[in-house]
């Protein structure tokens, strides 16, 4: 309709989510139209995140570096592990601020429907550092849906056969709800008041 190059950049900006087309539409004509320097800036600023930025080795969150700055803190504590499903809600805990223990982020949760086992989740590798850092809490901070829930239950009764003791986050974040979209208060009640399962 704008022709190919714009048009490019109107499909690219849809891969973000809650961007349709209509909003697409006005954030390229925005960056074309009245701030093209901002354009340059964002465009630079994605490339260098796509060619820089990797998993942590250890929790597998999103980093620059080998190790990401909460594996390689030697301050936090090593005996007790969060359990997420992705990087937001990581970073969603960090900004509530109560948590001193380290991470392990599934990217996902289980879902035999689509293709997702614990082999997709890195369940092995959990196991793994459950043993070798001598875990002595897992924390279980999986989304409240029913797939959250199942992948809790898997991981539980996995941990629960090494010794390690397991809660599972609970009050005040709804049953449905999404972890990086929870307030810092909340979220800091809900670890607060984790229940072993």
């Amino acid at each position: 309709m704008y022709g190919k190059i714009i048009d490019q950049l109107i499909d690219a900006l849809r891969v973000l989510p809650g961007v349709g087309a209509k909003t697409a539409q006005r954030m390229a004509l925005q960056l074309l139209e009245r701030d093209k320097d901002g354009a340059a800036r964002l465009a630079e600023a994605i490339v260098e995140a796509v060619e820089k930025v990797g998993r942590c080795r250890v929790c597998r969150t999103l980093t620059e570096n080998d190790l990401c700055e909460i594996c390689s803190n030697s301050r936090r504590n090593n005996a007790q592990i969060c359990v997420v499903e992705n990087p937001a809600d990581l970073y969603a805990i960090e900004q509530a601020g109560s948590f001193q223990g380290k991470y392990f982020v599934l990217l996902g949760h289980l879902s035999p429907i689509d293709g997702i086992g614990p082999e997709q989740l890195g369940i092995d590798q959990l196991i793994e550092r459950l043993i070798s850092d001598q875990v002595s809490e897992l924390i279980l901070a999986t989304n409240l849906t029913v797939e959250g829930e199942a992948t809790a239950h898997f991981i539980a009764d996995k941990a629960k056969a090494l010794g390690v003791s397991v809660s599972r986050i609970a009050y005040g974040v709804p049953m449905g709800g999404e972890l990086e979209y929870v307030d810092g208060g909340t979220l800091n009640m809900a670890l607060q008041s984790r229940k072993a399962l």
